[in-house]
């Protein structure tokens, strides 16, 4: 055994805090980790402390995050800090620890070893099926509020018979507890979990089965959880049960970043921790390691005005750095303006297009943005967009995955069974699905059988044939004569995929595209597990999978996403944008304390994903949703000290009178010459096919075409050093040489 001493020493490098965070192994500890000072590193230490004092086995710790991407962070960073064994601890996301336990254990609680796990978009059709079933009208009472309500009884854990007690005497929560236990009962006769059963279902396994709780109590003798500010009822009540018999458990999280309210998490857990594990040590972690002294000053500032905190204030050795600059704008395009406009200035200055981020509060902010960017020829990329698993193809071709894995997943099957077209009709799927419920069979069973049925007979030959291509397909995979890459392959040959989408689609040459690229997913993912690399793992990987997870930190292009998004990111220079009353905080919000407090803890995580420079951006006037308002400046922008702030733009916001325009000393950029100025001035350049430019980020270029819109001109030039690109011209503001 390793002497102990020694051991403490490899962790020298770490503050004071945070060395007392890694050595407390014993009994309930909750580390309150303020933004940016070094969460990570602690669990990563404190992982790594444990595997080197020889206080457990690698794989007798369990490392709980919320995304796969820093699930994967931890793991790295653990197996470059230990040499041996880092491989074996349990880092995972909620949803795939659940899972991998459920695949073990899930067949006592009626589920076989490859059950489905249902995204969004599956649990919709699911509902839709059943609504039309329960004859309830659309407009009355619509899916997504069905499955909102659901979501919120799972995180309760409340089953449909408690949802059925608790809407005695309210008419809509009755048909909301009846749609709840048929769609519980239609997900069990599919061999299907959403991801709010992953969590219930691995709680009430070990209420129900204690051997299994006890095994499992047994195996994890240290528990870590990350994010805890983030957990709901049923999170909180998972890990309290593998905790209770050792107590090892850590919790890392900040109440001041709590801010999924709306997905069900309870900022109650992390205030209310040392009351529900006894004799519980609370260690703060407040040096900053990432932003500069007045970003923080401005955060804690903000912040302070909260009520539901434990309290704590962020400081930091780094230098006081810029000042904030708090930006008015005559509206939502100048604003738009502003941000393509600085962004440039850095770039041509020696900044990195990926060192911007633009973090907005509501998604429909970033369509103005976004065509700011477009226009200026800023490469950027939109977090939280259409999810390349989200797009109809790639669906499609998942979909078959998912029934070769899982033949009585229901919805994949309705989805799938008429693509490529067979002449299997919505009609005939209906008769099958409402044979399958009388007779307690899945659809795929049934469908199978066709022939034994008289209402299928006109069908029957269709749907046996379909089944018989499904069945070899099957075979296939459980022959184990095929990688999944070529089992994939095999699919694509012999539905004739492709030649569908070509007849089908207008633009099936991107959706090819798409579909080349899931197989290179593939191929990677088998690259990447070697022999784990199996078909359920590659399914249950892209279900689990979020946008973050996609987010590459290593390409050169600006990011807009939501500030929820944004989380755990940061990044050199930040725009938030919209900072007034009524769209950030929203006029929702603004009378209700609760969701008042919420609304400044997203402010406090947006100015502290900051590191060098922050800039907040409000407007005179904003077209939003249709309508043309006039809001007074967001109060978490005046809770920033004056002496924090550098003041530009139309400073006089409110008044009628003429605007002053008071440019920052890094910009020329002036769009506020009258109150109802246009976007862009008309440029005193007349670009022509053949001229020679000079732009002042992208460099020399030839303009190939010139095509005149509206008041502007869209140019395309190929550039010597970056391509061509495509620009409109009143944006470009370009030299030409030539």
């Amino acid at each position: 055994m390793q002497n102990p001493d020694e051991v403490k020493s490899m962790f020298s490098k770490m503050n004071d805090k945070q060395q007392e965070a890694v050595f407390h192994t014993e009994g309930p500890l909750l580390i309150l980790a303020g933004a940016g000072s070094g969460k990570t590193t602690v669990l990563v230490n404190r992982v790594a402390y444990i595997i080197k004092a020889e206080l457990a086995q690698p794989w007798q710790i369990l490392a709980i995050t919320f995304t796969n991407k820093a699930a994967g962070e931890l793991k790295e960073r653990i197996e470059a800090v230990c040499e041996t064994g880092a491989d074996e601890v349990w880092a995972a996301t909620f949803h795939s620890t659940c899972a991998r336990i459920l695949r073990r254990y899930g067949e006592k609680l009626g589920f076989t070893a490859h059950f489905t796990i249902y995204d969004t978009d599956d649990s919709r059709r699911l509902m839709k099926e059943i609504l039309k079933q329960m004859n309830i009208d659309e407009k009355f009472l619509g899916h997504r509020a069905v499955l909102a309500e659901i979501s919120k009884y799972k995180d309760k854990l409340k089953t449909p018979v408690q949802a059925k007690k608790d809407a005695e005497f309210d008419s809509r929560l009755k048909i909301v507890a009846e749609a709840y236990e048929m769609y519980q009962k239609r997900l069990l006769t599919s061999d299907a979990m959403d991801f709010d059963d992953l969590i219930c279902n691995t709680v009430t396994l070990f209420e129900k089965h204690p051997d299994v709780l006890e095994y499992y109590q047994n195996r994890f003798r240290y528990i870590m959880v990350d994010e805890y500010q983030d957990t709901n009822k049923s999170q909180y009540r998972l890990v309290s049960l593998l905790a209770q018999k050792r107590n090892n458990i850590c919790v890392v999280g900040d109440d001041d970043q709590s801010i999924y309210r709306f997905r069900g998490a309870t900022i109650e857990n992390i205030l209310s921790f040392e009351n529900e594990f006894k004799g519980s040590t609370v260690i703060r972690l407040e040096q900053n390691y990432r932003s500069t002294g007045n970003i923080l000053d401005a955060a804690n500032n903000v912040i302070k005005n909260n009520t539901e905190r434990k309290g704590k204030t962020l400081w930091t050795e780094n230098v006081r750095g810029d000042k904030i600059v708090l930006h008015t704008a005559a509206s939502e395009r100048e604003e738009a303006m502003f941000i393509a406009k600085t962004i440039l200035d850095g770039v041509a200055a020696g900044r990195k297009f990926s060192d911007y981020a633009i973090l907005y509060r509501m998604n429909a902010q970033s369509n103005t943005i976004e065509q700011a960017l477009s226009r200026s020829g800023i490469p950027h990329r939109l977090i939280g967009g259409h999810r390349f698993y989200d797009r109809e193809e790639i669906k499609d071709m998942t979909s078959y995955l998912q029934i070769i894995a899982n033949p009585n997943d229901d919805i994949r099957l309705r989805r799938i069974v008429n693509k490529p077209k067979r002449g299997i009709g919505e009609t005939t799927m209906t008769r099958a699905a409402e044979i399958a419920s009388s007779v307690g069979e899945s659809v795929y069973s049934v469908i199978k059988n066709a022939g034994d049925y008289p209402t299928l007979s006109r069908a029957a030959s269709k749907l046996i044939e379909f089944t018989k291509l499904i069945d070899g397909f099957v075979e296939a995979y459980q022959s184990d004569d095929y990688s999944l890459a070529e089992l994939y392959n095999l699919i694509l040959e012999h539905t004739d995929y492709k030649n569908f989408l070509k007849a089908e689609k207008d633009d099936w040459e991107q959706r090819i595209e798409n579909i080349d690229e899931l197989s290179s997913n593939i191929i990677k993912f088998e690259e990447d597990y070697g022999d784990e690399a199996t078909l359920e793992n590659f399914l249950e990987e892209i279900s689990l999978m979020t946008d973050i997870d996609n987010y590459d930190a290593d390409a050169d292009t600006a990011v807009m996403m939501t500030l929820h998004s944004a989380k755990g990111l940061e990044f050199p220079v930040v725009f938030i944008p919209g900072m007034e009353e009524g769209v950030f905080p929203s006029m929702q919000t603004i009378m209700d304390p609760s969701e008042l407090n919420e609304e400044r803890r997203i402010a406090y995580v947006g100015i502290t994903r900051a590191k060098e420079k922050l800039y907040l951006i409000k407007t005179r006037e904003r077209m939003l949703f249709g309508s043309t308002t006039h809001n007074r400046e967001s109060r978490f922008a005046s809770e920033i000290p004056d002496k924090l702030l550098e003041k530009t733009g139309a400073q006089n916001a409110f008044s009628s009178h003429k605007l002053d325009y008071q440019p920052s000393s890094s910009s020329s950029f002036n769009p506020f010459a009258k109150k109802k100025a246009p976007l862009t001035q008309p440029s005193s350049n007349t670009y022509k096919v053949g001229n020679i430019v000079l732009h002042k980020v992208f460099g020399k270029g030839m303009v190939l075409s010139a095509t005149p819109m509206g008041k502007d001109t869209m140019l395309e030039i190929a550039f010597d050093t970056v391509g061509t690109k495509t620009l409109m011209a009143n944006f470009s503001k370009m030299e030409i040489l030539s």
